[in-house]
């Protein structure tokens, strides 16, 4: 199926590794040109590098800590002026905090946390918009969490702010559905990155186990008894930022091999 994505831009935050990087590769391989962020440089050139010999579409990079949101703002600059024309898709990707609870928190930790993860894609996406919405056609997608429907008693802090991105995404997709953008949330359960290999490593010096053993324990949990592969995230960001899901909006969409029990 051609997704007919030849040609747009797109700016993917967290696109030096994990399921940035992998929404990145799926964009460029369906002729997309992307712009990945993140803090670190080296790495992103080493993925566009990658995409650049191997893909029909272009990759770039812009550096900016999502943190700091005037700088963030200047890397959506540098990001257009590098892809010729203003971000046609927006992956609004931020990383995870540490493992906790929500009792008794620090409250300057809520305030890095939100400011990291939830105001910095408030801005991104409202910097974006408007050019989106005059076009008559755009993507947003926000990669949440499976614990943003089912909480993690882990992750406590995950739980709460990625719940606050569903809520946002799903006011603001009512808000500019009639003007062809879409807004879609991804909820990724347990899939093959450094996040999770870092909760492996969490959860194995908590218990007293090895973090194969902690994973092996996780997998019992998961219905199709694997982790995911990142390639198969990339794949569903890619269909939903393309023309072909014109129809798909405001929607919770689950990548987490049926782990998820709720209907």
């Amino acid at each position: 199926m051609d997704l007919h994505l030849a040609g747009k831009r797109a700016l993917v935050c967290g696109g030096s590794s994990g399921l940035g990087r992998a929404v990145a590769e799926a964009l460029a391989a369906e002729g997309a040109h992307v712009a990945l962020l993140s803090r670190d440089a080296e790495k992103l050139q080493v993925v566009a590098d990658g995409i650049n010999a191997t893909s029909t579409g272009r990759a770039v990079i812009v550096t900016a800590d999502l943190a700091d949101h005037a700088g963030l703002l200047a890397a959506v600059d540098a990001a257009e002026g590098l892809l010729g024309g203003p971000i046609e898709i927006l992956l609004n990707n931020t990383g995870g905090p540490p493992p906790s609870g929500v009792a008794g928190l620090d409250p300057e930790l809520w305030r890095a946390q939100f400011d990291s993860m939830v105001l910095s894609v408030f801005r991104l996406t409202d910097r974006v918009l408007p050019a989106m919405r005059a076009a008559g056609w755009g993507r947003i997608l926000n990669v949440a969490s499976s614990s943003a429907v089912e909480p993690n008693p882990m992750l406590g802090v995950s739980n709460t702010l990625r719940a606050g991105i569903t809520g946002w995404a799903k006011s603001l997709a009512t808000e500019v559905a009639a003007d062809g953008v879409t807004v879609n949330t991804l909820l990724p359960g347990r899939i093959d990155t450094p996040r999770i290999q870092q909760l492996d490593k969490a959860a194995a010096e908590r218990t007293g186990v090895t973090p194969e053993q902690a994973q092996s324990k996780s997998v019992e949990s998961i219905p199709v008894g694997r982790l995911g592969d990142p390639a198969e995230f990339g794949a569903v960001a890619a269909f939903l930022a393309s023309p072909r899901a014109a129809y798909v909006t405001g929607s919770l969409i689950r990548i987490d091999g049926g782990a998820i029990r709720s209907i």
